[in-house]
């Protein structure tokens, strides 16, 4: 990562690692940085830990099998895709 502004598409692209707390500090002030001008960014961010927070009281057994294997299944072809 160059050491310009970051761009929401940088931003996106490093938004676990951001909530991991696995970026440099140097990453994490522009990350930081970034958020502090831009609403979209911050919006994507409070969504992004809102899916988080809710996606960690799913116990396997609230999804019907069907649904888990669809699930399963598209998140196994996006991560072939990334």
């Amino acid at each position: 990562m160059t050491r310009e502004e970051l761009t929401c598409r940088e931003l996106v692209a490093i938004v676990t690692d951001y909530l991991d707390g696995a970026l440099t500090a140097e990453d994490t002030r522009r990350f930081d940085g970034h958020l502090t001008g831009c609403d979209g960014c911050t919006t994507y961010l409070d969504q992004f830990r809102q899916t988080i927070g809710l996606a960690g009281r799913l116990e396997p057994t609230d999804l019907e099998p069907r649904v888990q294997d669809e699930l399963l299944s598209a998140f196994r072809s996006w991560k072939t895709r990334g």
